[in-house]
């Protein structure tokens, strides 16, 4: 069916933009523009799919954030966030405001502290797709294109990846079609696709995640986090609320059964829930930097505190242990996947705050301190490449490049999880453990990995969890490193 080009275009009644100097006020107000732009998109596409003959082309905006600023006062110089460089014109459209109501409401409170100017909120000039519109509407679902007997297109707006990019945090100089600079380092669009994503990968909803997120590439450490949430749950004082497993199963009572769904996903992921939302996410991403980039592109969006590789490796020194840890100082980046996005002639700096909180929670759980520590830990480099069966390979090449770079371990995921934290401006660090020593004639065989996992991995596991109670009592703007920031940063984080 042809859809007539003439249509009339029927957009939903908004707010005028107003300025506001109450950000929860403001926030409230993102909220009303959404949900009258989702509700106006869903209702007509439940129509047109009823009736088939599209009488009108239907386009909703998503909500904007404006802020206009003449003036050169300079902010705190110790924060890495809450302010503009430069005099000008700033914006961001908004997606999901009440997912994000807490982040948004603390981030235009910045700029008011520190500007002294009110924002502006009003309808954009940027399309919601019909798509982003229906995905939090379990009883709506948009049919694939061909499906139905009118392009979908001509009727409603869809996805464009041409609006859907990284210009932003890749420092591309990317500016709005009106000439004002970005706000926030993602547009609407961009994080409902990875909101999208997300959901795919996981299998659990974005309400879940937790502001500090651990990753993993190996399944007994999920084992092992259920169990702490368990044990967690049944302490009235501990803090967490819930646990919420693959499939949003969520469980408040520690004794609770969890059904298996039968199918996991890509990247099984669970939480371990705090009202406040500064609980754990763990994820298992499996093995490979391809994985690695893919979850951290997307969870990037939801601007955790920070996030942690807990992950196995190869040792390269012949006095580690099996069981030993490794704390990256720096990583030698041969994983390829971030090249075009990030050079790997960019240094990925160690974060002072995540590398002082990895350290004091190994001392916690092992109960070493001190130059006792150096017993089962190095600090050092850390390589990450992309072939995991690299030791078939003439050793020539690889060794001389491992020796010259003094890596210390080697694996196939930390190098790209930091070096995404550093491009996306969230806080990383890495502890790694010693798993098998293949130059040295150590190899991960069955039988030795069953009884390496049976003692270290709840121990690794219990650091990492350590260490993000420890970030968690930390104040934001300490643990967002100034490090992270370019000559000219977004003014959220």
């Amino acid at each position: 069916m042809t859809v007539d080009p003439t249509l009339t275009l029927r957009t939903p009644d908004v707010p005028a933009p107003e300025s506001f100097d109450d950000a929860r006020a403001a926030v409230a107000r993102l909220c009303e523009i959404y949900d009258s732009s989702v509700k106006f998109l869903s209702q007509h596409f439940q129509e047109v799919l009823a009736s088939s003959n599209p009488t009108a082309r239907f386009r909703a905006f998503y909500p904007e954030i404006r802020l206009t600023t003449t003036s050169y006062a300079t902010a705190d110089s110790r924060l890495s966030f809450g302010h503009v460089a430069q005099p000008g014109v700033y914006t961001t459209t908004v997606t999901r405001p009440d997912l994000f109501a807490s982040y948004l409401e603390q981030q235009i409170s910045l700029l008011m502290k520190n500007h002294g100017v009110p924002v502006v909120i009003s309808a954009s000039e940027t399309p919601m797709p019909v798509h982003f519109a229906a995905a939090n509407d379990p009883n709506l679902t948009i049919p694939q294109d061909g499906a139905m007997e009118f392009s979908l297109r001509d009727v409603f707006d869809v996805p464009d990846l041409a609006t859907t990019h990284d210009n932003i945090v890749n420092g591309h100089g990317f500016h709005y079609p009106d000439g004002s600079a970005p706000l926030a380092p993602f547009t609407a669009q961009r994080v409902d696709y990875s909101l999208a994503r997300l959901q795919h990968y996981t299998a659990t909803a974005a309400e879940h995640f937790q502001n500090h997120v651990l990753f993993t590439n190996y399944q007994f450490y999920v084992e092992e986090f259920e169990a702490y949430a368990r044990q967690a749950l049944g302490d009235p004082d501990s803090g967490y609320s819930s646990f919420v497993s693959t499939g949003n199963i969520e469980i408040t009572d520690p004794a609770a059964e969890i059904a298996t769904p039968p199918k996991l996903p890509q990247m099984p992921t669970y939480h371990l829930k705090r009202a406040d939302g500064s609980g754990i996410t763990l994820v298992n991403i499996g093995v490979g930097p391809s994985n690695a980039k893919t979850a951290t592109d997307h969870i990037a969006v939801l601007r955790p505190h920070a996030w942690l590789m807990v992950g196995h490796c190869a040792g390269l020194r012949n006095s580690q242990r099996l069981g030993d840890f490794v704390l990256a100082h720096a990583y030698l980046r041969e994983d390829h996947v971030l090249d075009d996005d990030l050079p790997v002639w960019v240094p990925i700096p160690p974060l002072a705050e995540i590398q002082i909180a990895l350290e004091s929670a190994v001392a916690d759980v092992t109960k070493l301190e001190g130059f006792e520590l150096k017993r089962i830990m190095r600090t050092g480099t850390v390589a990450t490449i992309d072939n995991r069966n690299w030791e078939l390979r003439d050793h020539s090449g690889p060794v001389q490049r491992l020796s010259q770079s003094r890596a210390i371990a080697l694996d196939m995921e930390s190098a790209t999880i930091a070096a995404n934290g550093f491009r996306f401006r969230v806080p990383y660090g890495t502890l790694l453990c010693v798993s098998d020593k293949p130059l040295h004639g150590e190899l991960k065989l069955p039988g030795m990995a069953s009884d390496f996992y049976k003692t270290q991995v709840a121990a690794h596991l219990m650091i990492g969890i350590n260490a993000m109670e420890h970030l968690r009592e930390m104040p934001l703007e300490r643990i967002h490193s100034r490090k992270l920031r370019s000559f000219e940063e977004t003014a959220f984080l």
